[in-house]
């Protein structure tokens, strides 16, 4: 059964902020991450990097893999925040505005960052939705753990 530590999970979810995907190696306990190919198609792996990802092939038992939130549970986790700490109604409106849109994550984040009063509300907010998921993301794993 895999238990992480609270600085794995907090290690892992920023990880998984930056773009990665991450592989917990049960054996050794360690956390190895690589660029997340669907987003980063054009950059080539570095040799390590081939190497681990041979590793998990061969002996996938060993590592759980840990990936981002999919475009669906990131707009969720945007307009949970936006609906539970955004009190400016104005701003409220221009955040629900921006998810309406295309490239809703961008103009989101812009209007956050330049926001004094929500930027720092929503990084912390993103990053602990961020280590709820890695959390049942492990759950998920040992549920198969034990099939």
């Amino acid at each position: 059964m895999l238990k992480l530590t609270e600085k794995e999970i907090d290690t892992i979810a920023n990880y998984l902020l930056k773009g990665k995907v991450c592989y917990y190696q049960e054996d050794k306990k360690i956390i190895h991450h690589l660029p997340d190919e669907e987003e980063n198609f054009n950059e080539n792996l570095t040799t390590e990097e081939e190497d681990l990802l041979d590793e998990v092939d061969a002996d996938p038992m060993n590592y759980a893999e840990f990936i981002k939130m999919e475009p669906a549970q990131e707009s969720l986790i945007m307009e949970q925040f936006t609906e539970r700490f955004v009190d400016n109604r104005s701003f409220q409106e221009d955040l629900y505005d921006a998810l309406t849109k295309s490239k809703a994550m961008e103009r989101f984040t812009f209007l956050i960052e330049e926001s004094n009063n929500y930027k720092q509300k929503w990084l912390d907010y993103r990053v602990q939705k961020y280590k709820d998921w890695v959390m049942e993301q492990v759950d998920s794993y040992n549920t198969l753990e034990e099939d």
